[in-house]
């Protein structure tokens, strides 16, 4: 796939979202991960993107999810908790030209102390926390702006 031609976009879950909509609805919303995905699909569409969703887990299938996005228009990214401690997936973000757009449905600077902290978002491209599922379509604006923006020659 052409890096200059791709208007592909991997939304990319990852350990326990697959539980959205039953695991713990007062911090994550009653919303399941197949409504988001629809959601983020949908707007993908409408704003000329196609949109491959995925979601594992598994730390390594994570990496390997980001290394087949090299070519893509960007990446939506829920590390989940892994964002806390992940220097594999951390190197996985930084080692993609596409830009990576961190995704937290809670606030989480309003929760644990050890959630304050992403070893992933420095090396990110944007980051959206604390606006509920909504930060998923959030997110895909900001990565299609990144990836219109690099496609200009105007990185920032």
């Amino acid at each position: 796939m052409s890096h200059a031609v791709s208007r592909t976009v991997l939304l990319l879950n990852g350990p326990n979202l697959n539980l959205l909509g039953t695991r713990d609805p007062e911090q994550y919303g009653t919303t399941t991960l197949d409504e988001v995905e629809r959601r983020v699909t949908d707007l993908g569409k409408e704003l000329g993107a196609e949109v491959v969703c995925a979601q594992s887990n598994s730390e390594g299938a994570l990496v390997d999810r980001l290394h087949e996005a090299r070519g893509y228009a960007g990446v939506v990214f829920n590390p989940g908790a892994y964002a806390h401690y992940s220097i594999a997936l951390r190197d996985a973000v930084d080692a993609i030209e596409a830009p990576v757009v961190e995704v937290h449905i809670s606030n989480v600077y309003a929760r644990e102390e050890f959630r304050h902290r992403s070893v992933t978002a420095p090396v990110a491209a944007g980051y959206v926390a604390g606006c509920g599922v909504f930060g998923y379509e959030l997110a895909l604006r900001a990565v299609l702006r990144r990836d219109a923006e690099r496609r200009a020659g105007q990185d920032r």
